[in-house]
């Protein structure tokens, strides 16, 4: 005799949490579809005073007008070396620095972890005239470097914070059986503790990654003169003009802006999944 299974009944609670999900994200997506469509559409329907959330007229000619920019491909790779160069060397310094305030014990490391914190609760706004003298003096405006350190800086609190979770998460006996197999310090930083905190520096990676590709006020206040050296944000003022404004260059530039973010996730998507789940257990 066979028993008939009975399609299984979500429960309320969890159809409304499906429902709730669903329209967050849908809000969430909006202003993303609104700006490829916008990207898209005729210039009479961008300016149209009764917008529609489609188009049956697709037109590339906000995208012509982005690529013919005579700088934009220079902009989009001083903005490509400024967040790689901040994404690589922020990674190494705060994996060092993770597993040497949790891995050691030395005078004021627990200040240095609170100052750490400290850094992240001072607005960019604030600091941004005090740089611009210190980059002066340093002899670094309109340098790429210019970008770089100040990036590095606001990045690297926040990336130590995270990752003394997935270094103090690896177990201590894994340490000491290395040592005894006769393991060096350096290759067990470097072949057990590395790959085993791979997920968290991720992690990180995507938030310096974010924030370095989308600056816009360091790019503005420290790139003065030499144009050459600006980053791809600035490439969207080309299409901000006094009488009329050109939404759909604007759009199409911030479109292509987003296209190596989307390619960077798709990159990282595994292992940053479980970078946010958690470290490594015992």
């Amino acid at each position: 005799m066979t028993l008939l299974r009975t399609p299984r009944i979500r429960r309320p609670r969890r159809l409304a949490a499906e429902a709730s999900a669903l329209v967050i994200a849908l809000i969430v997506a909006f202003p993303l579809y609104w700006m490829v469509l916008s990207a898209f559409k005729p210039a009479d329907e961008i300016q149209s005073t009764r917008p529609r959330p489609w188009t049956l007229a697709l037109s590339l000619d906000s995208y012509r007008r982005v690529f013919e920019q005579r700088e934009f491909g220079r902009y989009f790779l001083n903005s490509l070396t400024v967040a790689c160069t901040v994404v690589v060397v922020s990674a190494l310094i705060a994996f060092l620095a993770a597993t040497a305030v949790t891995r050691f014990r030395f005078r004021f490391r627990t200040t240095l972890l609170i100052m750490f914190l400290v850094a992240q609760m001072v607005p960019v706004e604030a600091l941004t005239i005090p740089l611009f003298f210190l980059m002066r003096d340093f002899g670094q405006l309109n340098t790429l470097g210019s970008l770089i350190l100040p990036h590095l800086a606001f990045s690297l609190p926040f990336a130590i914070w995270m990752l003394r979770g997935f270094v103090g998460a690896v177990p201590e006996a894994l340490e000491e059986a290395a040592y005894i197999d006769g393991a060096s310090r350096t290759r067990f930083l470097w072949q057990i503790l590395f790959p085993l905190v791979l997920p968290g520096l991720v992690a990180t990676s995507v938030f310096s990654f974010i924030s370095t590709w989308n600056d816009f006020l360091f790019a503005k206040s420290f790139i003065i003169s030499d144009t050459s050296l600006s980053t791809l944000p600035m490439a969207l003022l080309v299409f901000f003009k006094p009488d009329d404004n050109d939404w759909g260059g604007i759009m199409a530039a911030s479109t292509v802006m987003t296209v190596p973010v989307l390619v960077f996730f798709v990159l990282v998507q595994r292992r940053l999944v479980s970078g946010l789940g958690g470290a490594v257990k015992d």
